[in-house]
């Protein structure tokens, strides 16, 4: 098992900001391909967006393009995400996973945190 811990949710009106932050230990961050998810209660976990290896390559899911950031520091072994123009449709526990490979496929991903919750009020 790999500690992987999420901070950085709460509770936000529409159109404010948030900054997740994902922080690996015991193991050399810059090793993995990193992802973030979210899962809205009653619905399935979605992609969200991912950063290859040396953060060179990034996706981000339609939803969120242009309003999320996602950024890593391999030397402080932390992912962040900057969340900005947040909706109430972004309301959701947001997940941070590592991979090898970069995908929007959740099921490829190994190791998991255990999510921080973001809520975004009307």
């Amino acid at each position: 098992q790999v500690p992987v811990v999420e901070s950085g949710g709460g509770l936000v009106q529409t159109g404010g900001s948030l900054r997740l932050s994902c922080t690996v230990s015991e193991v050399a961050l810059g090793d993995f391909a990193v992802g973030w998810f979210r899962q809205a209660a009653g619905k399935e976990r979605e992609f969200v967006a991912y950063a290859s290896y040396n953060g060179g390559a990034t996706k981000y899911a339609d939803s969120v393009k242009g309003r999320f950031t996602i950024a890593r520091d391999n030397a402080k072994n932390t992912v962040w995400m900057q969340m900005t123009d947040l909706i109430p449709e972004d309301t959701a526990v947001y997940y941070c996973a590592l991979g090898v490979q970069i995908t929007t496929r959740a099921n490829e991903y190994f190791q998991w945190g255990r999510g921080t919750q973001v809520t975004v009020s009307a």
